[in-house]
């Protein structure tokens, strides 16, 4: 079976960086768990006091305690963790769908911060700040030209709502730094990228992840392509890594009927509890796809397993990461928490799709690069499917259980132009510096286009790839015009979506990507099809 081995590091890497925030059940506020260390005769608490008080060396009980904690948690299963309260606040934000800062969105171009946008209505949009603007100082600080990690950038930008920050911004056509005070306030952070309609009567949305403000979005982007004449709709949980699961089975009500089943739980200590559809969904009729691969996980695959158990839709793409696992938080009150698993979900048709971890967590997140070399992203046939996991749809569909929601559709990872040259330009990043110095230089003549057909039909007439070819000989990357003529379409394709994206956000961006995404244009012809 052959594979693409450049993709293995990538996808093991991703995957066990993402071990920690694939998505878990949010109560309400309110019903949080809140609790301190009780005191305690247990062995743990006796060693922790032998330590304190007969150690060689002076110890510190507390940071002993926030050293211990997790490794116990890595014990029990993959997705059970615990987050220092230096990290709990930033770790929430995408389930909470807002955070306090100065609405911006930026990159680095070359070693000086460039702002790609500005939040409408935001702090910095009120104060003045414009796309292009380039930060200087923040506060006292000089930040351009010393190459400072973005995490660090937004550490410094984010803060208490009502508190301020000083900016020295670089603007062109200034002769001088231009001094900004911006107070901080709620940010909001969308977790639906984009809907737009593909063709007169499909409809498209991506989400990203389920947050508490989800199913709202989703509402209120359904409504505005019904408005457009959308009759069906293609659903993107690719990449989705989970989140809150109270959104994903509101999500899946709209699309059901009352009284279907969406998805029960069940744990040692939490006696099964069901999820059913209710009345008045926003879309129970008309087709739907719904696309998922190996990063859509958890709440995804609770929407994607409710419609595909109730024969509400097709699921389209690659099966999906495995994770079957339901979280609840618990707060300390030293502002410290912990993501504890306390039961399993099932898909209406009974399954667990969590998969295995028994081998321990390097093992669990392993699994991925293991799929890539055993083919199964490029061929259906190489999917090890147990019998004993085998389920029926009311509809008398098969499907099963044991890791993952299979696709209805199988489409194989896309690897059409993908050469050595390709892989170079794009693991040194030179395709988004170059759509960033892009903008830079023609933001003016860029501005002229408010909408994306007009944008897209002057980038057309550009050349975008002749002279980005150049520019990474420059930077190191020599052209190879046999490659070159096998990945220019995939390079001048992206080159319009990144440029697109800087000036028109995700409504530029998507639209134009969509001309290389196989597994969206497939779906676009099945769903034509039906």
């Amino acid at each position: 079976m052959k594979y693409n081995r450049a993709y293995l590091p990538l996808i093991i890497g991703v995957a066990v960086a993402a071990g920690i925030l694939i998505g878990f059940y949010m109560p309400h506020p309110q019903n949080g768990l809140y609790t301190n260390f009780p005191p305690s005769n247990d062995k743990l608490s006796r060693v922790l006091d032998i330590i304190e008080s007969d150690y060689v060396d002076t110890v510190n009980r507390n940071a002993l305690i926030e050293e211990a904690i997790p490794v116990m948690l890595r014990k029990l299963d993959p997705h059970s963790v615990y987050i220092p309260a230096t990290d709990l606040a930033q770790a929430n934000e995408p389930l909470q769908g807002n955070f306090d800062g100065i609405g911006v969105s930026f990159n680095m171009l070359t070693d000086t911060v460039l702002i790609i946008s500005t939040i409408p209505g935001g702090p910095s949009e009120k104060a003045g700040i414009i796309p292009g603007d380039k930060i200087i100082y923040v506060n006292d600080s000089l930040i351009a030209g010393k190459t400072i990690p973005d995490e660090d950038i937004v550490k410094m930008l984010k803060g208490p709502r009502g508190t301020k920050v000083e900016l020295k911004i670089e603007r062109k056509g200034a002769d001088r730094l231009l001094p900004f005070d911006i107070v901080r306030d709620k940010i909001p952070i969308y977790s639906i990228d984009v809907s737009y309609m593909m063709s007169d009567d499909v409809g498209y949305m991506k989400i990203s992840n389920f947050a508490l403000t989800t199913h709202d979005e989703f509402k209120k982007g359904i409504r505005e392509l019904k408005d457009k004449g959308m009759k069906k709709l293609i659903l993107d949980l690719r990449g989705n890594s989970g989140g809150v699961m109270d959104a994903a089975t509101m999500i899946a009500d709209e699309f059901l009927p009352e009284g279907k089943l969406i998805v029960f739980t069940m744990g040692k200590s939490t006696p099964r509890q069901e999820i059913r559809a209710t009345a008045h969904g926003e879309f129970e009729e008309g087709e739907l796809v719904i696309l998922i691969d190996e990063w859509s996980a958890s709440a995804s695959e609770i929407l994607a397993g409710a419609v595909q158990d109730n024969d509400r839709g097709t699921i389209i793409g690659r099966r999906s990461f495995g994770k079957g696992l339901v979280q609840e938080p618990v707060m300390f009150r030293d502002g410290s928490g912990m993501r504890l698993t306390i039961a399993r979900y099932y898909t209406p048709t009974g399954r667990s799709i969590q998969k295995p971890y028994d081998q321990g967590i390097e093992k669990y997140y392993e699994d991925l690069g293991n799929r890539l070399i055993h083919g199964e992203f490029e061929e259906a046939d190489s999917i090890r499917l147990d019998d004993s996991l085998r389920y029926t749809t009311p509809g008398g569909k098969t499907v099963y259980g044991g890791g993952g929601i299979m696709p209805d559709i199988f489409i194989p990872i896309d690897t059409n132009g993908i050469t050595d040259y390709f892989l170079a330009i794009r693991n040194s990043g030179l395709l988004y510096r170059y759509a960033l110095k892009y903008t830079e230089d023609n933001r003016e003549t860029l501005k002229r286009f408010n909408d994306l057909p007009s944008l897209d039909k002057w980038l057309s007439d550009q050349d975008l790839t002749t002279r980005f070819v150049r520019f990474a000989a420059e930077n190191g990357v020599p052209v190879n015009n046999d490659q070159l003529a096998v990945s220019g379409n995939i390079i001048y394709v992206q080159l319009k979506a990144y440029i697109a994206r800087n000036m028109l956000d995700n409504n530029g961006f998507y639209p134009i990507w969509q001309e290389i995404d196989r597994t969206l244009l497939d779906a676009l012809a099945y769903i034509d099809s039906i």
